[in-house]
């Protein structure tokens, strides 16, 4: 008996053990699969996800699959091996109260299947809450320096608070829907409504003397027991719902369709910009097209703006050229190469970039210049902030370029942020090795 108590401890240890490493395996490998996929995607497409529906399926939705691993291996043996022990004997001692048994935990499992099935498109409603919960914390925080500037965060937190207004209205609705049908179904599932049926059935049988007073209160004991047995199957069966959702969203971000790469990889002679026939819009724009018909072009050396009003595309044409979408319309070339005909490292090669919007990695200085090419040496660095004009400010701080930025570089000025921004992108361009 002491031998079985052992055995059994160890075996759950061993089972624990070896499905919470096999979830720490699963979750690495689904957020690198995830990561590499939204390096492939059109940066347009994630951001027409927007941060809270890619940080859920990223952190929650993966979490989620690391819980069902890591939960329902053992999950799995109790809710099998006990409940079917169980009713094997229960069927030894006396057939007529193990059907009365099953009878009464198969009328609960009804009950809960069929509030299951009316809350699937709940449960859907419940996560796109969540996710804009998501978004509305993001969005709070990150924009806080603006938000205490301008409205001391009446109006961004009431956005947050909107959010989280329906996504409680979202619950109310699902506990008003199928609360009472979860309720009365754990009420039967619990052991409380066998032991009655048991009672009751054994009762008779013990008066008509067809029964054993002994298998009566064996079949009392393990009947009860069943209910509690039968709990862990419930249980797996919610893992098994939630898990499924958590699927369907991973695999829809899986799904999705890349930028497309050529099998051969065309090399640009000069660096001449064309436009032809360029159309373009943006997939959930309520207006027109943002490019239409758009032709130019930039010979090799010149030094070209782009003048227009708000919205005349000017910030789209660089976007279409560093492919962060392909254009519905038209060619793009440079040195007469389409961008579809090179691979992503020989397009990033010609072009350097600084965008509006100045992101820096909560990392180093150095390490945010040098990004894609970590091992580069600090010469290189430190040559391309002078021509940037960023190395004075940079050698004045008490780390130089070993300083951290923050994140987004919250700890630099706007200004410092925008010179460290154009030293990566001289860095990108310059010919160190290393360099892409």
């Amino acid at each position: 008996m002491i031998g079985c108590v052992v055995l059994t401890f160890v075996l759950r240890l061993q089972a624990f053990n070896t499905s919470h490493y096999a979830a720490f395996h699963l979750e690495n490998i689904l957020r690198s699969r995830l990561a590499r996929k939204a390096l492939q995607l059109p940066p347009g497409v994630l951001q027409q996800m927007g941060s809270g529906s890619v940080a859920k399926v990223m952190l929650d939705d993966v979490k989620s699959l690391h819980i069902f691993v890591a939960d329902s291996t053992p999950l799995y043996a109790r809710a099998i091996i006990m409940p079917l022990a169980t009713i094997v004997i229960l069927f030894w001692l006396d057939w007529r109260l193990a059907i009365a048994t099953l009878g009464v935990l198969a009328f609960g499992a009804v009950v809960l299947v069929l509030a299951r099935q009316r809350s699937e498109d709940m449960a859907q409603r419940y996560h796109k809450a969540r996710e804009q919960v998501s978004a509305a914390v993001i969005e709070f925080v990150q924009a806080m320096p603006v938000v205490r500037t301008f409205d001391s965060g009446s109006t961004s937190f009431l956005r947050y608070q909107r959010a989280l207004e329906e996504w409680v209205d979202v619950l109310k609705t699902w506990y008003r829907k199928a609360g009472f049908s979860a309720r009365f179904s754990f009420s039967i599932l619990n052991p409380l409504p066998t032991l009655f049926v048991l009672i009751w059935s054994g009762y008779g049988l013990l008066h008509y003397g067809s029964f054993d007073f002994i298998a009566w209160v064996a079949v009392l004991l393990l009947g009860s027991g069943m209910a509690e047995a039968v709990m862990p199957m419930m249980m797996l069966n919610n893992l098994v719902a939630q898990t499924r959702l958590s699927i369907q969203r991973i695999y829809q971000v899986l799904a999705m369709p890349e930028l497309s790469l050529p099998q051969s990889d065309q090399q640009p002679q000069e660096a001449s910009i064309t436009f032809e026939q360029v159309s373009f819009h943006y997939p959930q724009a309520r207006t027109g097209a943002a490019l239409q018909e758009v032709s130019f072009h930039v010979p090799a050396g010149q030094i070209v703006a782009l003048v227009g009003p708000s919205g005349a595309g000017k910030s789209t044409v660089a976007r279409l050229l560093l492919r962060y979408a392909d254009p519905d319309k038209g060619h793009i070339r440079i040195g007469g190469v389409d961008l579809r005909d090179m691979q992503t490292d020989t397009l990033m090669k010609q072009l350097s970039f600084v965008s509006q919007d100045n992101f820096l990695f909560a990392d180093t200085i150095a390490n945010n210049i040098r990004l894609g090419a970590p091992d580069t040496p600090l010469e290189a660095v430190i040559a391309a902030a002078r021509v940037a004009q960023a190395h004075d400010f940079i050698s004045a701080l008490p780390e130089g370029y070993n300083t951290r930025v923050g994140e987004r570089g919250v700890f630099l000025s706007g200004g410092q942020r925008q010179r460290i921004t154009i030293a990566r992108a001289l860095f990108a361009g310059s010919p160190h090795p290393g360099a892409r």
